[in-house]
């Protein structure tokens, strides 16, 4: 488990599933993903089998909130496409249950995945693709260190209309553990 201030990340587990299936079939929720289809609980059940017969490393993590001492999954977590060789990693990040969303739990999930990407897989930079009319979502990855590199323009079509795509990341010399 990687703890925080006010939340954790852990394995996500088969029970978890129809709570992030609820989650990624509100049109709210994935606003802001590529992605446009309904989501089947079967489809999630054959995406979970394989990302846990790929590298541990690239396992997602549920992020649960500290709710009156009570942990509460609110969303998850996860690099994606690890590269060894050039110590480099995409992540991707939900909070899922709106009532968490603005009260930084997104960000100090983010933090605690930094660090877990600097200190302790030895990687030397992490980045994220993020639509770039999600300025909640910038905001915080600004907040936690991120930087945009990169912009993709039109390339996604969501919502009958085409939408730019940000590359951001932070590197290790970048990274202010404080």
């Amino acid at each position: 488990m990687i703890q925080g201030n006010r939340v954790r990340l852990r394995a996500l587990e088969k029970t978890d599933l129809p709570m992030l299936v609820n989650w990624l079939n509100d049109p709210e929720v994935i606003e802001f993903l590529t992605f446009n289809q309904p989501l089947s609980l079967v489809q999630e059940e054959n995406w979970f089998q394989k990302v846990l017969s790929g590298s541990p490393d690239e396992i997602p993590l549920g992020i649960e909130a500290n709710v009156e001492g009570n942990w509460q999954l609110i969303g998850d977590t996860g690099f994606h496409s690890i590269h060894w060789v050039n110590r480099a990693a995409e992540i991707g990040i939900l909070i899922g249950n709106k009532d968490f969303w603005n009260k930084g739990y997104g960000r100090e999930a983010l933090q605690l995945m930094v660090r877990h990407a600097f200190d302790h897989l030895n990687l030397n930079r992490v980045f994220l693709r993020v639509l770039a009319n999600h300025a909640r979502g910038i905001a915080s990855y600004r907040h936690a260190g991120f930087v945009e590199e990169g912009r993709m323009r039109q390339a996604v079509f969501k919502n009958g209309r085409y939408i730019d795509v940000l590359f951001m990341s932070i590197i290790r010399q970048e990274w202010n553990p404080g």
